[in-house]
């Protein structure tokens, strides 16, 4: 399942969003341009590294990305459930709730795997944040979903709560099945990662509040 849009409409300018999404670009951009050495160099200075931690790049490692899938992945779910979000705290808030829900899921990755020597990159823990909140605040919404099923090809509409908390099992899933060889093997997704950061954005979503303008609408889907 590819999701391709949501159907709850946005009241305000995604205007972090695009920044966040604009600053992760720029900096695979110049990732790219760096030789072999430089880049490995530039990950492991700006990437989380458990074993020799520099607190800095638990927010710098957001910022980075393994390759081109990894960014369009991230950069497109960021899309699909930022604008929503934003829209729900306003642009000073959801810059804060996203950078807060980037740290919780790399302080949880640290926890879990304080003797890695492996960088670890990419935006995912704080956009599962987001797609916490999404579920707490939208989950009467529907998201307009791309179907493969070998040669089958469709799309539908799936209601958030089921694609979210659909995700969120995967990762929790995921993550107790990596644990039997993560002493073997510390690369990988951080799948526990995902969690911290989508369960830190349901709680966030709460104690950073509403917007007044968007107390006063009611969800879209309802």
């Amino acid at each position: 399942m590819i999701p391709l849009r949501d159907t709850q409409p946005s009241y305000s300018p995604p205007i972090v969003t695009v920044i966040i999404i604009s600053l992760n670009i720029l900096v695979f951009l110049f990732q790219i341009s760096l030789d072999p050495y430089e880049r490995n160099y530039f990950i492991g200075a700006y990437g989380i590294v458990p074993d020799r931690l520099n607190y800095s790049s638990i927010v710098t490692s957001m910022f980075l990305h393994g390759g081109w899938m990894h960014l369009i992945g991230n950069m497109w779910f960021l899309w699909i459930y930022g604008d929503n979000v934003e829209d729900v705290l306003g642009h000073g808030k959801f810059a804060m709730f996203y950078l807060l829900c980037g740290i919780a899921a790399g302080l949880v990755h640290i926890l879990l795997n304080a003797d890695s020597r492996i960088p670890t990159i990419g935006a995912s823990g704080a956009i599962a944040g987001v797609m916490g909140a999404y579920l707490v605040k939208f989950p009467h919404s529907k998201i307009i979903t791309l179907v493969i099923i070998v040669v089958f090809v469709t799309i539908v509409e799936v209601p958030a709560v089921f694609m979210l908390i659909y995700w969120f099992a995967i990762q929790i899933f995921s993550g107790v099945g990596s644990i039997g060889y993560s002493n073997v093997s510390k690369g990988g997704v951080a799948w526990f990662a995902h969690v911290g950061g989508f369960l830190t954005g349901m709680m966030l979503i709460y104690l950073l509040g509403s917007k007044e303008r968007f107390r006063n609408r009611r969800d879209y889907s309802w």
